[in-house]
């Protein structure tokens, strides 16, 4: 079989010249030639909107291409629809989990191939193929488990032996380590490095350069829907790829000065929340933010920091506790009364509470406050003023559009969140809230955002940070909450010296802190 090493392999798959042209005049990949050998681990990466996920539908067979050809093995294929790629040996796992939640693993792995009995599925059948295969490829999972109560390292796992049940000798792995903890991370590059062992072959798509140098063999680099190039790993390193994907120099690493830490802004004592459905969701939470400071907080995704977040920003209604803001209560207030107290909010998900798609970005960007001084008098809007801030605050936080009255959708998903994060600081906040400050956006706009948020730290406000990516969080804090199952299980205080592991042992809820540690560190 041909190595990874090999310069001289043919290749496994080759897409030569791929074009594709939306409906809409949109170009989301221009010419593009990509080859992966056999037995390799090949990253993929690129900004939002590089053109790689699109290359990689057209791979699966879940996008056309407007021009070009697909090769295996050297001869031509033609791949209309997923089906026809998993016949082909080609499958892909998804960011967004495919799966049944009230099905066990077995019965997901599968799910429209199942073994019969007669007219009836073999369920033992199912769970003795889903053990085999799991032990073959080094994927622990327990077949009988409800997929909806395993952990979530677990799910991908379920996913990725879907893919090889049917048969996959080529896996696409779309952000596969997107909501797992450091632990589960690790867990998974075992098990796709068996994978290469065994004969397979990983396409590896992920914005997270650092794994990427640990895990793959080669990595092509895509930028504004075109190929910039393929390079070995030993001749790449993070800044490298970084540039070749934004196009410039690119500064990884924050930098801030020691924290100046001023008096408590905010205060959380004892809040709770339970969903429509009852499930306790926040759980006796306490902790403060202090002026001038970053507060993280980290944990795997549902386990009570979206909730968390939007009940202190007055979008869901607490069952009980105290959120103070400055010693004074705003727990139960309504979204407008909570910003009128002086707490900004950047949301999770900016399409949905963080941006109104058809207006402009300049209303947009006082949407908060148009109804006072100076964008309103008399009982009248002004347009003047409202486009005078816009120009103001498009410069300063470098929005890319060539005009203001432009619709805010009509935007990159990176200069959409800076017109959020734009709004929110030009509020001059007491307390910013900044849930996945640069969730969907690109290295350049995470940068700016990081300078951003540091800025303001800088300048006194309170901020605290809610993240899913854990080398984030744990750099732009300057403490650190865990939260874990509804609960925080431990305050850090300080992130000197603390580690992605031992922080992920908290996350996965091995270790927890006792009452009165987390209560020494509020």
């Amino acid at each position: 079989m041909p190595t990874a090493s090999d310069s001289a392999a043919a290749p496994l798959i080759e897409m030569r010249n791929i074009t594709k042209i939306y409906p809409n005049g949109v170009l989301a990949d221009n010419d593009v030639s990509f080859e992966v050998r056999a037995g390799e681990i090949h990253a993929l990466v690129g900004e939002n909107g590089a053109g790689k996920s699109t290359l990689m539908k057209i791979l699966y067979g879940m996008e056309r291409p407007t021009s070009g050809q697909i090769y295996l093995r050297g001869a031509p294929v033609t791949i209309h629809t997923p089906h026809e790629a998993i016949a082909l040996g080609i499958g892909m796992v998804h960011q967004n989990f495919m799966l049944v939640p009230s099905f066990t693993v077995a019965e997901n792995i599968v799910l429209g191939t199942e073994p019969l009995r007669g007219a009836f599925v073999d369920k033992r059948a199912a769970v003795a193929a889903t053990a085999s295969l799991a032990q073959q490829y080094g994927l622990n999972v327990d077949p009988e488990a409800v997929v909806d109560v395993v952990p979530v390292g677990m799910r991908q796992r379920v996913e990725i032996l879907k893919a090889l049940y049917r048969g996959a000798d080529v896996l696409i792995l779309d952000e596969p380590t997107a909501v797992l903890t450091p632990q589960e991370t690790h867990e998974l590059f075992a098990a796709i490095r068996q994978l290469v062992n065994a004969g397979k072959t990983v396409i590896f798509i992920s914005h997270k350069l650092r794994e990427v140098m640990e895990i793959s063999d080669r990595i092509s680099v895509m930028r504004d829907a075109r190929m910039v190039g393929t390079i070995d790993k030993r001749n790449a390193d993070e800044h490298l790829l970084a540039k070749m994907m934004v196009g410039r120099e690119v500064f990884l690493n924050i930098a801030k000065p020691p924290v100046q830490r001023g008096p408590v802004v905010l205060k959380v004592r004892d809040l709770e929340y339970a969903t429509e459905a009852g499930v306790e969701a926040l759980k006796h939470v306490s902790f403060n933010v202090y002026a001038g400071e970053i507060f993280g907080i980290a944990g795997v995704e549902g386990n009570g920091q979206t909730e968390l977040v939007e009940v202190i920003a007055g979008l869901r209604a607490p069952l009980g506790g105290v959120i103070e803001l400055e010693g004074k209560s705003i727990a139960g207030l309504p979204p407008r009364g909570v910003r009128q107290a002086g707490v900004a909010h950047i949301p999770e998900d900016r399409l949905t509470n963080g941006v109104a798609l058809e207006s402009s970005i300049q209303e947009n960007l006082i949407v908060d406050r148009y109804e006072r001084e100076p964008f309103t008098r008399g009982g009248f809007l002004r347009p003047s003023e409202v486009a005078r801030n816009g120009e103001v605050l498009i410069e300063q936080y470098a929005i890319r559009t060539p005009d203001g009255a432009l619709p805010v959708g009509s935007l990159s998903g990176g200069n959409m969140q800076k017109v959020v994060v734009a709004r929110e600081l030009s509020s001059r906040p007491k307390l910013l809230i900044a849930a996945q400050p640069t969730r969907g956006v690109d290295i350049g706009a995470t940068e700016f955002m990081h300078e951003q948020l540091v800025k303001a730290r800088n300048a006194g406000v309170a901020i605290l940070l809610v993240s899913a990516d854990l080398s984030e969080v744990m750099s732009l804090s300057d403490r650190l909450a865990v939260m874990h199952a509804g609960r925080i299980v431990a305050i850090f205080p300080t992130t000197n010296g603390l580690t992605e592991e031992e922080v992920g042992l908290y996350m996965l809820g091995t270790k927890t802190m006792t009452q009165a540690e987390i209560e020494r560190n509020w």
